[in-house]
């Protein structure tokens, strides 16, 4: 007698866990305010905010009093400046790889963000957050890169990207939010706000969005804010001389300063000489195509730098392996990977070639562009005058060896000339057989048809 089978009962699915305590990126501004409170509305838990220095140029100080106001607890309420950290920390270790992502962009967006997980992870780390949130849109690089950090760094933390959630996707239904719940709306921001959307940090100041979104529509004069036009700049050029210690400047014309200082200093240097703008369409890791506009003058300035004093103290396969790995390094730091095993093994590679990278370097800037006008190493100079000169080298170098040099290095050429050469003889001789049996062939059909009889005509009927 068989046995009835009992369908297999499906478990119910366990229910998402309670968010108690999240940590915000909080800017102070119409946006996370919006978040912070539609964070305390829909999940009911408690609201930690976090606000970062990273040398935007707006004052971080009043998101503390916005913050107490949407009901946030001072214990609960972190503003840090973080200039130095992240100069030191991100942007210095990437600039000693020259990271270029898509051969032009000196990632000034992509570099802040990893820090700002970093310290989101931390801060919830010391008040017992079980989440984050940000206020990244779901079309852009930056949600993935907040979120890779973050989940570096704590796997089990669970992220709250509202812009993937809510349904306040139009202005008008931001603004109506923000008025049901007495959220302070500027005038700008009531009209319309600015007609970029705008990132901005000690290394860059990015431009997306609006009139950009036509990557055939040249942007105004006016939205241009670290950087003067070239053609504005000063008739005189300015001689700098940076001061590098392992790949990291340390000094400008003999002044010792702070990573952060030397930033700073050289976004003012490199915007009076309208240096660092860039207008481009890049490929993000989503998967679209973006218009963005940059103006980096300070991190411009520092790449024309490094490649010099570089070309002077690393060896020629180094310099060349480090080419070779940059654009890797460059796609890993654009796509969020800052916290990941490679670029953290790329990091080490790239730092142990920049123990010999010391020495001076001095760039005239004028109206946009910068020349490299000298170099120098007392230390660790790979340059030697008395081989590389013209002069009599005293004999230092052996002009003839250059002849064995270049034999064997042009072996493998030789080799292939010499077979191609032989290729082609043996298909010239196999074409020119083929011309002589179908000329044999036409010759012969011509003499059969000579040789062949003519039939003779039918004779006249005469005439009756």
């Amino acid at each position: 007698m068989s046995k009835t089978v009992k369908p297999a009962v499906k478990p119910i699915a366990a229910a998402a866990p309670q968010v108690k305590k999240v940590v915000l990126a909080y800017s102070g501004g119409l946006d996370t305010s919006i978040i912070l409170k539609w964070l305390q509305d829909e999940y009911h838990c408690e609201v930690v905010t976090f606000t970062a220095d990273i040398g935007q140029g707006e004052e971080i100080e009043p998101a503390r009093a916005k913050a107490i106001k949407m009901g946030i607890k001072p214990e609960n309420i972190f503003i840090e400046d973080l200039r130095e950290e992240f100069v030191r920390d991100y942007v210095f270790p990437m600039f000693r790889a020259n990271a270029l992502y898509e051969g032009e962009y000196l990632l000034g967006t992509s570099i802040a963000r990893p820090l700002i997980a970093k310290r989101l992870i931390d801060i919830a780390r010391k008040t017992k957050g079980d989440a984050i949130s940000h206020g990244a849109t779901g079309k852009g690089n930056d949600q993935v890169r907040f979120e890779l950090g973050a989940y570096a760094l704590m796997p089990g933390v669970k992220v709250i990207a509202p812009w993937r959630e809510w349904d306040l996707l139009s202005r008008e239904k931001l603004l109506a939010y923000a008025d049901k719940h007495g959220i302070p709306v500027d005038f700008k921001k009531r009209k319309g706000g600015a007609p970029y959307s705008m990132d901005a940090n000690l290394l860059h100041i990015s431009y997306e969005g609006g009139v950009l979104e036509d990557p055939n529509f040249e942007p105004e004069a006016s939205m241009w804010r670290l950087t003067v036009s070239p053609e504005k700049a000063p008739n005189k050029p300015q001689i700098i001389e940076l001061t590098y210690a392992k790949g990291d400047v340390v000094a400008i014309d003999g002044v010792k300063m702070s990573p952060a200082t030397v930033l700073t200093k050289l976004n003012e240097i490199g915007g009076k000489h309208g240096i660092g703008r860039l207008d481009k369409v890049e490929n993000r890791y989503v998967g679209m195509k973006s218009r963005g506009c940059y103006e980096t003058p300070g991190g411009t300035i520092l790449l024309s730098g490094h490649r010099a004093i570089e070309s002077i103290t690393l060896d020629r396969e180094v310099l060349s392996l480090k080419d070779d790995l940059m654009p890797r390094y460059a796609r890993l730091i654009y796509n969020g990977y800052w916290f990941s095993p490679e670029r953290e093994l790329l990091q080490g590679l790239i730092d142990a070639s920049q123990v010999t990278v010391n020495g001076t370097v001095k760039l005239k800037l004028y109206k946009g562009t910068i020349l490299c006008t000298g170099r120098e190493s007392k230390t660790d100079s790979l340059f030697d005058a008395k081989i590389s000169t013209f002069d009599d080298d005293g004999g230092a170098y052996n002009q003839a060896d250059a002849a064995g040099f270049i034999k064997l290095n042009a072996l493998r050429l030789r080799i292939g000339a010499n077979v191609n050469a032989q290729r082609a003889a043996t298909a010239k001789a196999k074409a020119d057989k083929s011309v002589a049996r179908k000329t044999a062939a036409k010759k012969a059909v011509a003499k059969k048809a000579a040789a062949k009889p003519t039939a003779a005509k039918p004779a006249a009927k005469k005439a009756a």
